[in-house]
């Protein structure tokens, strides 16, 4: 069978990406072959400086070049508002509406018994710290309305009660069982708007 070994290799590093299946990697992989040596080095440059520079915020554990992140240093910020989501590209999403003005709290995942994920496994003890030691009115839920997203925001929800936070969740406007990242922005902002207080677990 033909084969070249750099294609092959290329080919196979990019089927690892999430939602990249062999013929889109083929595509990619010959897309690049066909750029410009300058733009392959630049897109290797970039990469690297990713993977050199790009760190997690000491305090909101969302990515950031400088510890503490941006959203952290603005002292603009109502920081009696946390909001609280699962990855650091739902960050990225909100911050787009231009809407929300308090700071945020990644947990980088979220509770999946089936994943083997457990709630000591996501930054769910530092959230709990947060609310503890800041003057927190208000903490929004805007995990994924998904299974594993609502088994996190009852888990958190639990854990708050005994304090006296104002906890609420995203208005049900988007999708069940959908991931944050797919909801438009309209649906994402009114859910923002729209969110509810959560008295009992949902």
């Amino acid at each position: 069978m033909y084969s070249v070994k750099s294609v092959d290799r290329l080919i196979g590093e990019l089927s690892k990406l999430p939602g990249i299946g062999e013929k889109t990697a083929q595509r990619l992989c010959f897309y690049i072959l066909r750029m410009p040596k300058e733009g392959a080095i630049n897109l290797t440059k970039a990469i690297r400086e990713l993977k050199e520079k790009v760190r997690y915020c000491s305090i909101c554990n969302n990515i950031t070049e400088e510890d503490p992140c941006q959203i952290c240093r603005d002292k603009s910020r109502d920081r009696s508002i946390i909001c609280v989501v699962e990855e650091p590209q739902d960050v990225f999403l909100i911050e787009k509406l231009g809407e929300y003005k308090g700071v945020y709290h990644v947990l980088g995942g979220a509770i999946s018994p089936i994943k083997g994920v457990e709630a000591e496994d996501i930054a769910i003890s530092s959230l709990l710290e947060r609310v503890k030691r800041e003057k927190v009115k208000e903490v929004i839920l805007a995990t994924d309305p998904d299974v594993e997203g609502e088994t996190t925001a009852i888990y958190i929800f639990k854990i708050l009660s005994p304090l006296s936070v104002k906890v609420t969740r995203l208005a049900h406007g988007l999708p069940a069982g959908g991931d944050l990242e797919f909801a438009d922005e309209v649906t994402l902002s009114q859910a923002l708007r729209g969110r509810q207080e959560m008295s009992s677990a949902p």
